[in-house]
């Protein structure tokens, strides 16, 4: 089979097709035959030098695949086989560039009738992850009708989700993220109330035009760093930070004691490193939010599988659009 292999770590030019012996189910898994398969941020720092799961070379990059199932594992029902699924693959360095992934059964979740394929792929990675944050906002009392929403990096895959789903409880979102383009999308196709570019040095002045002095209620950070320690001097008095996201190279440095002092709960990476038994129930919920019409991912752009590394180099270019995702088959 044709698939994507890393033997180097370096620049999008190490991902190579290949020819990939094809993989064999074992106990607790099926393999999918691959139609879709997710690319998300951390597959591109994974690939440039192994950050995080450091994996043993060479390895198929890809944690999510959408598609149906062909082989089972000996103990799975047959009723299984040639049923339309998505599906975590185990890791984000765990085989999905490929046209067959191996994937345990326990993330397995069938596609809901009248939802393509597609955007059941695009909600693998960014529904569990979206629906966790939103219930810990509203959970903490501070995510309510009427309260200021700060949505960082509202352009990408997650912070669309978030937009919407802030938006459908009442609450007033401001969307900021990097260019004309995804300011555009936040603002006329989900909804959002105010949008800031924080290319722009004065961006946080713009939020308090928009807020009032007072602050926002809930801040999403999905971006980190620099932009993401400036986010928190926006939040309110009793406020939530929540520090999710580190593409521009490390989470957001906040100062506990002053966290403490103006009674902001801070909420890091932990609240989204779900187990399986943990994320499938929240994918099923946002497969099902989907298929009813209430949330809608963005797949801003596709790329046939041969061409994984110009979508490496388009996400890393901050060039993209709401999810990417390679076509395969």
């Amino acid at each position: 089979m044709r698939g994507i292999q890393v033997s180097r770590f370096g620049g999008p030019e190490v991902l190579e097709v290949v020819e990939l012996p094809d993989p064999a189910p074992g106990p607790g898994q099926v393999v999918i035959e691959v139609a879709y398969a997710d690319v998300i941020f951390l597959e591109t720092q994974i690939r440039r030098d192994g950050a995080f799961f450091d994996p043993a070379l060479p390895y198929v990059p890809g944690g999510a695949v959408g598609g149906r199932i062909d082989l089972l594992g000996a103990d799975i029902g047959a009723a299984w086989r040639g049923r339309q699924v998505v599906s975590k693959t185990a890791a984000p360095a765990a085989g999905g560039y490929a046209q067959r992934a191996l994937a345990p059964i326990e993330t397995v979740s069938v596609v809901p009738a009248g939802l393509d394929l597609a955007t059941a792929t695009a909600l693998v990675h960014d529904g569990p992850t979206a629906v966790r944050l939103f219930d810990n906002a509203v959970g903490g009392g501070n995510l309510r009708p009427g309260a200021w929403v700060l949505v960082l990096a509202a352009g990408g895959g997650l912070g669309a989700l978030l937009v919407q789903l802030a938006k459908a409880a009442g609450a007033r979102v401001v969307a900021a993220a990097r260019g004309e383009r995804k300011l555009a999308l936040a603002q006329q196709e989900l909804g959002a109330d105010a949008v800031v570019d924080y290319a722009r040095p004065d961006w946080p002045d713009r939020v308090r035009e928009a807020v009032g002095e007072a602050g926002v209620h809930v801040v999403f950070d999905g971006v980190g760093g620099t932009i993401g320690s400036r986010a928190f001097e926006l939040a309110a008095r009793g406020a939530r930070f929540s520090a999710h996201g580190a593409p521009s190279g490390g989470f957001a440095e906040v100062d506990p004691e002053a966290a403490e002092a103006r009674e902001v709960t801070l909420a890091g990476i932990e609240q989204v490193q779900l187990s399986p038994a943990e994320a499938k129930p929240l994918l099923d919920r946002a497969l099902s939010e989907a298929a009813a019409g209430r949330l809608r991912p963005v797949v801003g752009q596709t790329f046939p599988l041969e061409d994984a590394a110009k979508a490496h180099t388009a996400i890393e270019a901050r060039e993209v659009l709401g999810k990417t995702l390679l076509t395969v088959g």
